[in-house]
């Protein structure tokens, strides 16, 4: 990643948003990241990219196989601009290509449902490496070739007589205790300095008009 790039595009924002960037660069992580399969309520949608943005996680994942994955402004409240979104949607299914991406980039794929296997979610251990969550569709949860493939199973306990949470209610509790979890722990979970400069160069390009035209100003200024 070119950091000269982001120092000239810096020009055209203000100073307070170049901090803002900053501190918010300083709490984001990859070392805990979303999967959602084939999500096809978009409010359901975008309140899971809310919730990944006001905790800190970068990384969505996207399974698109009978749903499109569609975000409602109203509820997303500009939280795709921020936010990583990698889609899975060129086969018939997606979710065995999206699981084999994750564990070769060394993540543990964690399902969340209950399972025979499985832990809850205060006794999950967040020191033991990467770990991608896989949220299912609202109807039937998740699909059985993550059942098969999940390297882990985690639940929320519940003491009531509803069997499930809201696939946004769900990710929203488990993301807000993750988050903490990391920070309390001596795990490496921040962006490496490369990740930063990466995601920071998205930020800018979002937040600039023209933003393409300036970067080829930048480029021919550069030959």
């Amino acid at each position: 990643m070119d950091e000269n790039i982001n120092e000239f595009l810096s020009q055209y924002i203000t100073d307070n948003r170049k901090e803002l960037f900053d501190r918010v660069l300083n709490e984001r992580t990859k070392y805990i990241s979303v999967v959602l399969e084939d999500i096809y309520q978009a409010h359901n949608a975008s309140a899971v990219l809310r919730s990944c943005d006001c905790f800190g996680i970068q990384d969505v994942h996207i399974i698109e196989n009978t749903n499109e994955y569609t975000v409602s402004r109203d509820v997303a409240l500009g939280s795709s601009k921020w936010v990583s979104m990698h889609k899975y949607n060129e086969h018939e299914n997606n979710t065995l290509s999206a699981i084999k991406k994750l564990k070769a980039d060394g993540y543990r794929v964690v399902a969340t449902t209950p399972h025979t296997n499985d832990v809850e979610l205060y006794d999950f251990d967040v020191t033991k490496g990467k770990a991608a969550f896989v949220f299912g569709t609202e109807l039937t949860g998740i699909s059985d070739i993550v059942k098969q493939e999940a390297d882990e199973f985690v639940k929320i306990p519940m003491y009531g007589f509803t069997e499930s949470f809201n696939i946004s209610v769900c990710a929203a509790l488990m993301l807000q205790h993750l988050s903490h979890q990391i920070r309390a722990t001596n795990v490496n979970w921040q962006l490496s300095e490369n990740e930063r400069e990466s995601i920071k160069f998205d930020w800018l390009k979002s937040s600039i008009k023209r933003s393409e035209a300036i970067i080829e100003e930048y480029k021919r200024r550069d030959i």
